[in-house]
């Protein structure tokens, strides 16, 4: 393993380690789910470029179109929180309560 697939797989496992350890602010998590969502992208744009195969180089672009709308569900699932709530603190929220 090069140390390029080695430092894009820690940044992976360290996004993902991020998201198991500050899921209680809903902020930490997105950025963590960003960051997984970006090594992903990068670890598969460059297996690509480095086996030539030029049949599936479309498929970092929907990636990163399905990264786009999921930032901007999680933004604004984040709004309607603080909006709501004063806080972006999701561990004590009751979300079922009406």
């Amino acid at each position: 393993m090069s140390t390029v697939y080695f430092n894009i797989f820690l940044a992976f496992i360290l996004s993902l380690m991020g998201i198991l350890i500050y899921r209680s602010h809903l902020l930490s998590s997105l950025l963590c789910l960003e960051g997984t969502i970006l090594s992903l992208f990068v670890m598969i744009s460059v297996t690509i470029l480095n086996n030539h195969l030029t049949l599936v180089c479309v498929i970092p672009i929907v990636l990163l179109v399905f990264a786009a709308h999921e930032a901007a569900l999680g933004l604004s699932l984040l709004v309607i929180i603080y909006n709501t709530y004063g806080t972006d603190y999701v561990q004590n929220l009751n979300l079922l309560q009406c």
